[in-house]
């Protein structure tokens, strides 16, 4: 990870990010942004290898970062880095395409390793939030059997919103109307007998369809 950026509004913080990102990638160049307009900005002008992102900014939700990084800077890793580990929250940023969900409250050294595991292809992720994660889907995935194959035109839209897009931003992506990507979206959750956009995102990773560049020229 050779460009980082570093999302938080309060100074320690900041500070104490960077030393760990320092101390996982020694040769790295860190830019700090302290709100969610000068992330966006700064996202804008340069591209970055990781993201470390606040999740309660002063004028917005980290959220906001996140998703303008996966839609428009779609290669950039990005981590949530924050005190807020309830399941709304971590709902929310793995819907929105996070690959990391780290609490502020455990030792840096442990921070900085999950980190570097990031170039494995290892999600980021705080134990107390695997553990969660986990929990979920032993109790929601395998009493689900898919019940068939998702086609083309179902696979884009499952790669979509596993990115964070909203209904809306996935009927112009691929110039549907937006009641047909809410059926398709349906028909989705049916097969892979899930029910949010958590498992969605997901499920999105493991089939590899969050590297996808495009969709398939299937137009039903």
């Amino acid at each position: 990870m050779k460009n980082i950026l570093i999302v938080e509004d309060i100074a320690e913080s900041r500070e104490w990010l960077k030393e760990i990102a320092r101390a996982a990638f020694p040769e790295c160049k860190v830019t700090e942004a302290t709100d969610m307009r000068r992330a966006i900005a700064v996202a804008v002008q340069e591209t970055f290898d990781l993201a470390l992102i606040d999740l309660g900014l002063p004028d917005g939700s980290g959220l906001e970062v996140l998703r303008y990084l996966k839609l428009r800077r779609s290669d950039t890793l990005c981590v949530i880095t924050t005190a807020m580990g309830d399941d709304a929250h971590i709902v929310a940023a793995l819907a929105a395409g996070a690959q990391g969900y780290l609490l502020k409250d455990q030792p840096p050294d442990m921070i900085s390793r999950q980190l570097k595991q990031l170039s494995e292809e290892i999600p980021a992720l705080s134990p107390s939030i695997a553990r969660r994660i986990m929990e979920h889907f032993r109790l929601t995935g395998p009493s689900a059997q898919p019940e068939g194959r998702l086609t083309a035109r179902e696979l884009d839209v499952l790669a979509l919103i596993g990115k964070g897009l909203r209904n809306s931003d996935v009927a112009r992506s691929l110039e549907l109307a937006e009641s047909t990507v809410a059926s398709h979206i349906k028909a989705v959750y049916r097969k892979l007998g899930i029910s949010s956009r958590a498992e969605a995102s997901w499920h999105a990773t493991q089939l590899g369809l969050l590297s996808n560049t495009g969709p398939t020229r299937e137009k039903t």
